[in-house]
């Protein structure tokens, strides 16, 4: 197969996952959307946790969060919990890498706050001890995963919201978490601000 055809297979192959995620996920975003404002309008903040590309996602989310999506308003406040090295390094230095979310998470989240819990195959475990701690904690789980939810589905409570892409293929799901996340600041936007003029 020649890279031109390679290329098209891949764009083709992006399109049809996520018209195969439009219909099994436009529901859940959209609960998202409601948790995500409901607390950002009561003075909550949104952490979001992840590894690798899932870290750079979480990252991403509360850049849009912070600065701003495509309208101007005011910040508002999320945090990623995957940028600070000294934090990271030293939890798993002295402790375990599993805990370099949790321990942020139970210093830094308060009752009402929101987890957006970031795994491409949903086995991820330091996100998992994140998602216990925030639970103990009040803190309601948006859990973006794929490949039929890994193991964190078992973890998620009522109340939570997951947001699986069908599909087993790891650049395939990062590329419907990135468009999932667009829509998560689209909507969150469009509840706080309405439409635009």
């Amino acid at each position: 197969m020649s890279i031109e055809n390679r290329i098209r297979q891949q764009f083709e192959d992006s399109v049809k996952v996520k018209q195969v995620a439009l219909s099994a996920m436009a529901q859940p975003i959209a609960r998202a959307i409601d948790v995500m404002t409901g607390c950002l309008k009561a003075g909550g903040k949104i952490m979001a946790c992840g590894n690798g590309g899932s870290a750079g996602d979480s990252q991403h989310f509360a850049a849009e969060l912070v600065n701003r999506f495509e309208r101007e308003r005011a910040p508002l406040a999320g945090l990623a919990l995957s940028t600070d090295t000294s934090t990271l390094t030293s939890i798993a230095n002295d402790y375990r890498y599993e805990e370099v979310f949790s321990k942020q998470v139970r210093a830094l989240g308060r009752k009402g706050d929101v987890l957006l819990a970031i795994s491409t195959s949903g086995n991820s475990p330091n996100v998992i001890e994140a998602i216990k701690t925030a639970h103990e904690i009040g803190i309601a789980i948006i859990a973006l995963t794929g490949k039929a939810g890994g193991k964190m589905a078992g973890f998620l409570h009522e109340g939570d919201v997951h947001l699986c892409v069908p599909a087993d293929r790891t650049a395939r799901i990062q590329e419907v978490h990135l468009l999932a996340i667009h829509c998560l600041c689209d909507g969150i936007d469009h509840l706080l601000l309405g439409e635009p003029t």
